[in-house]
């Protein structure tokens, strides 16, 4: 697809993490498949490394780092002035906190009778099993709310009815990043293909389960099947390397796990990274704890087993998969059992397997498109209205605005009010230098000291 034009519409997506980035750029260019994209890393503690960029494979016309106060100011210039600054539609790709503080502060920006705004869209970035009401709550006030499946529309829309709050921001669509090939069943014993061997993927995830018995025993499980199955190669796949944060904080990386366990990987048995799709392309059977790689695994026919072995519980999210059909052992798995999916329970989910489900599924984005379109058209768009305010939530919503800077009514706090984005010279380097030197000492706080202190608590 040619680069658009500057006569093109353009979209904005501000994201505070690699997954999120991924999800923000790819629902910008399901929304919008003919604007130009421009992103935006909101900086903090998950702020992608240039590693992490290249490997979800999510692409922008523009990309640059910036922070919350530089990021309402730009809006601000953007409302005054469309053809140099501005947007037709900001998705807002980022952790429920810094949504609501994003809303918050774009409404004091924009609260000027008649700015011309653009669309403010959000959502999740995957699978939803905890905070439900949290999460939802502090994405009200955005244009549109995404639900990535009928099962999460029904869910998002009893949450805002059962607070009094306007519902008619949830839009169902789909997780804009499954696709891929139909994954063609084979055994063992088929003819060699580019796909040889047969390979089991294991998905970690950066913090479920949390503790190192859990996370250990995972890991020495896949390790086992490697040994059982000599002719498999079982691939453990990574999010992040160690010093880098995802979504979540990992803070017992499977790498320095793996340094430790006796007898070491076998040879069949490593750890990858990478881009899930790719990834999958290659994938027999993936087997995860609860992970929103199952869904694309299962979008494209992939056996998929989520692993039972810690227990069926809200705090590993794989109770999100009863019915699913998928759930399983890793014992049965070592049997050789393969779980069949459950076609109602796909279909509730947005996954759509099967031969001709991409159109289907292509199809998903269709509500979400005219939606925003409608929007995008119309003269003039209300102002944003939060259903936290300092009358509903006088205990939280400060705490959370403080965060990103802002005091209650969305204006920046003395001291965050940003310059200019683009300061030069040794002003520029300083800055830089000690930015990275924060977060080089933040990750060894979360890496290091911080299980440390929890481990001494415990004796």
């Amino acid at each position: 697809m040619p680069s658009p034009t500057h006569s093109a519409p353009r979209v904005a997506v501000l994201a505070d993490s690699d997954t999120r980035w991924k999800w923000g750029a790819l629902t910008a260019r399901r929304l919008r498949p003919d604007a130009r994209i421009d992103g935006y890393l909101l900086r903090g503690r998950a702020t992608p490394t240039v590693r992490q960029l290249g490997e979800v494979g999510a692409r922008a016309d523009s990309l640059r780092e910036i922070s919350a106060a530089g990021f309402l100011a730009l809006m601000a210039r953007g409302a005054r002035d469309r053809e140099r600054a501005g947007c037709e539609v900001l998705v807002l790709a980022c952790v429920g906190g810094a949504v609501q503080a994003m809303l918050h502060g774009l409404a004091h920006v924009w609260r000027t009778p008649g700015t011309r705004r653009p669309v403010v869209v959000t959502g999740y970035v995957g699978v939803v099993y905890e905070k439900l009401a949290d999460g939802l709550l502090l994405r009200h006030g955005a244009d549109v709310v995404l639900a990535n499946s009928r099962h999460d529309a029904e869910r998002f829309r009893a949450v805002y009815r059962g607070v009094g709050a306007a519902d008619g921001s949830v839009v169902e669509c789909a997780l804009p990043f499954l696709g891929g090939a139909p994954y063609e069943a084979r055994g063992e014993s088929a003819a060699p293909s580019p796909r040889a061997p047969y390979t089991v993927v294991f998905a970690a995830q950066p913090s479920v389960p949390d503790s190192r018995e859990a996370r250990t025993y995972l890991l020495r499980r896949a390790v086992e099947h490697a040994r059982r199955n000599p002719a498999r190669e079982v691939l453990v796949k990574l999010r992040s390397r160690p010093g880098e944060h995802t979504t979540h904080i990992e803070e017992l990386p499977y790498q320095k796990l793996a340094a430790r366990l006796p007898g070491g990987l076998p040879a069949n048995c490593r750890l990858v990274y990478g881009n899930m799709g790719e990834v999958l392309d290659r994938t027999d059977l993936l087997v995860t704890a609860s992970s929103t790689a199952a869904l694309e695994s299962l979008h494209r026919g992939i056996p998929t087993a989520v692993l039972t072995d810690l227990g069926i519980r809200e705090a590993l999210g794989n109770h999100h998969f009863l019915g699913s059909g998928c759930l399983a052992s890793w014992d049965q798995l070592d049997a050789g059992h393969r779980p069949e999916p459950d076609p109602e329970w796909l279909a509730r989910q947005g996954v759509a397997p099967a031969a001709g489900a991409s159109g289907g599924y292509e199809r998903a984005f269709d509500a979400a498109r005219e939606r925003v379109a409608a929007l995008a058209a119309a003269d003039r768009l209300p102002p944003l209205t939060p259903y936290y305010t300092p009358r509903t939530a006088p205990g939280y919503l400060p705490g959370v605005l403080a965060r990103y800077g802002l005091d209650e009514r969305g204006a920046p706090l003395a001291g965050y009010a940003d310059g200019p984005e683009e300061a030069g010279g040794i002003r520029k380097l300083a800055r830089n230098t000690v930015r990275e030197a924060a977060r080089g000492a933040y990750r060894h706080g979360v890496q290091r000291v911080a299980p440390a202190i929890r481990r001494w608590g415990q004796l």
